[in-house]
């Protein structure tokens, strides 16, 4: 158990970084100060885990019982405003593209770390029985922080209009809901973690984007 515990721990803090990152890396594109850049990052690392548990009325959230997440988001986004403001050619050519590539890959690990994590965090609330309830709350775990990112962005938010975001939380928030009542729980949620990792990386690798009324 202790290693499980720990390997989630890691997979979140990978998570945590890459999200604070991709936070970080939308406020220095839109030239937002220091807070701005500050606020963006560690939003989008903890708002979806805030948004969670608002929502089933675990207050205060528990990043502010617990900050660590929010210290290591803190500390990200810093030391990326640091590296980004004393090389400005980090934001173009090939710097920039090898850095999208390996936080994609981060992203997508942390994107399924935090869907099938809210929905432990839902059942051990006492809502193990509301599957349609751990669901959402493990989507919105997942993206929520993005979410945020975005709407303070002032941009539509990348999980309604790109590459099977959503969707894939969505895919593995559902497998671990159904696996909970057949298998050992940390195996279940480990197949839920991946089937949303597999499922972003093969749509980013194959540009899967769902259909839109219009065509392009």
């Amino acid at each position: 158990m202790k290693i499980e515990l720990s390997l989630f721990f890691f997979i979140e803090v990978i998570g945590t970084i890459a999200f604070a990152s991709s936070g970080a890396m939308v406020a220095i594109k839109k030239q937002l100060d220091l807070l701005g850049v500050i606020v963006l990052g560690v939003t989008t690392a903890v708002g979806g885990g805030m948004l969670r548990d608002i929502i089933i009325g675990n207050v205060p959230p528990a990043l502010f019982k617990d900050p660590i997440y929010v210290l290591l988001a803190f500390i990200t986004v810093m030391l990326l405003f640091i590296i980004v403001r004393l090389n400005q050619k980090i934001l173009d050519g090939r710097s920039i593209e090898a850095y999208e590539k390996v936080m994609n890959i981060f992203d997508a690990i942390g994107l399924g770390a935090f869907t099938v994590v809210g929905i432990d965090a839902a059942v051990l609330s006492g809502y193990g029985d509301y599957h349609f309830l751990i669901i959402f709350l493990g989507v919105i775990t997942g993206v929520g922080g993005g979410i945020l990112r975005d709407i303070m962005a002032g941009q539509t938010p990348y999980v309604l209009r790109k590459h099977i975001y959503a969707c894939a939380s969505i895919a593995g928030a559902i497998i671990y809901a159904w696996l909970l009542n057949c298998i050992d729980g940390n195996i279940a949620m480990l197949i839920g973690a991946c089937s949303v990792v597999l499922i972003r990386l093969l749509a980013t690798r194959f540009c899967w984007d769902l259909p839109t009324a219009t065509k392009k």
